[in-house]
């Protein structure tokens, strides 16, 4: 039976909701899980001590190596484990591996070139005269963290005239050149920040919005897509993201609305997309670093003329929050579990 190992930072599954569900599903499947976190891994007897989802309870006990791990948890956390992790990883198969952030991702597309004109113009801001140049090239622009996440410190920032409209959640400002300068040179002093023109991509009744493309590997090692959904931002913000206020929707009903006719062409456009980028980006993790992709999360906007932009990739994009598609996120990391350890040949400590 494949044994496939859910890596979290904590110790103990109880602390991680969705652990049950990836438990209930690996049963399932026919396969067995057990968590674990690093301080369990015994390299000696080739061993971790960890959790097994049993009669209804977590039972923890010693079992032998896993055939597969999904590693899930914070990067973060796990990071401080990374000796433990790194051997692991000479003997099993990892799920999950990083793309990067932002800026790493856009730089790889840029220079592979497939992508390029669904690229949104990025900077990392170098300094105030950096910003204020690339500012007046687009008069318009968004100012975000290269790291950030959900939706946050996301600010756009315009030319009025002479001074300068500040848009921070829904709160707005209007900051004179030497106003402007001291906010930016403040922030870009606390962490890296890029800039980006800002692309209008609003609903008829003026909010904004963007896509969502889910898109995991399935028990055949092929890209299939979970979910795409329309997200729509709260009234006055320029985020559509769910953890800043923004709301949700199914896709056809939005694109009906939206786009009338035109919205089974749409449909099949976003679709195609997804699945051609997630491939794209798969052969160039494979080319850069000898790693695979399993899961993104691409956020797209769809301009005033039909146009596509990538947003963003998330490389841990997590289950949508609605739609009941937990489980569709889960079946299909185990089945891709199950897939790479089929891939492997059996390995010590156990034989598929």
């Amino acid at each position: 039976m494949i044994r496939i190992g859910m890596l979290h930072h904590r110790k103990h599954p109880e602390s991680v909701i969705k652990s049950y569900a990836y438990a209930a599903v690996a049963k399932a499947e026919g396969t067995e899980m057990i968590y674990f976190s690093p301080g369990g891994v015994d390299f000696n007897t080739q061993t971790i001590s960890g959790f097994e989802y049993k009669d209804g309870e977590w039972v923890e006990g010693t079992f032998p190596f896993p055939h597969v791990i999904y590693n899930t948890g914070s990067p973060e956390k796990l990071a401080k484990s990374n000796d433990i992790i790194e051997e692991l990883k000479k003997t099993i198969p990892f799920t999950t591996h990083s793309i990067g952030n932002k800026m790493a991702v856009y730089k790889r597309l840029m220079e592979a070139g497939e992508f390029t004109q669904y690229l949104i113009p990025s900077e990392v801001v170098r300094g105030t005269n950096h910003f204020f140049s690339f500012l007046d090239a687009y008069r318009k622009i968004v100012f975000k963290p290269v790291n950030g996440r959900k939706g946050k410190s996301i600010i756009l920032i315009e030319r009025v005239g002479n001074d300068f409209r500040v848009l921070i959640d829904k709160e707005e400002y209007l900051y004179t050149y030497d106003e402007l300068k001291a906010f930016v040179s403040t922030h870009i002093g606390e962490e890296d920040f890029l800039v980006q023109p800002y692309i209008n991509c609003r609903t008829k009744e003026g909010s904004v919005f963007d896509f969502r493309l889910h898109v995991q590997k399935d028990g055949e090692g092929k890209w299939v897509i979970t979910s795409i959904y329309p997200r729509i931002g709260a009234p006055g913000t320029i985020v559509s993201n769910i953890n800043s206020g923004g709301s949700m929707n199914y896709l056809e009903p939005f694109l009906k609305q939206e786009f009338g006719d035109d919205y089974f062409n749409i449909k099949r456009y976003l679709e195609s997309f997804s699945l051609t980028l997630a491939r794209h980006l798969d052969e160039l993790q494979l080319q850069h670093f000898s790693e695979t992709i399993d899961e993104l999360g691409i956020d797209v906007a769809l301009d005033d003329i039909g146009k596509i932009w990538i947003y963003e990739v998330n490389w841990r994009p997590g289950c949508p929050p609605t739609f009941y598609l937990e489980m569709d996120v889960v079946k299909n990391t185990i089945l891709y579990c199950s897939y790479l350890a089929q891939q492997q040949s059996p390995m010590k400590g156990g034989g598929l």
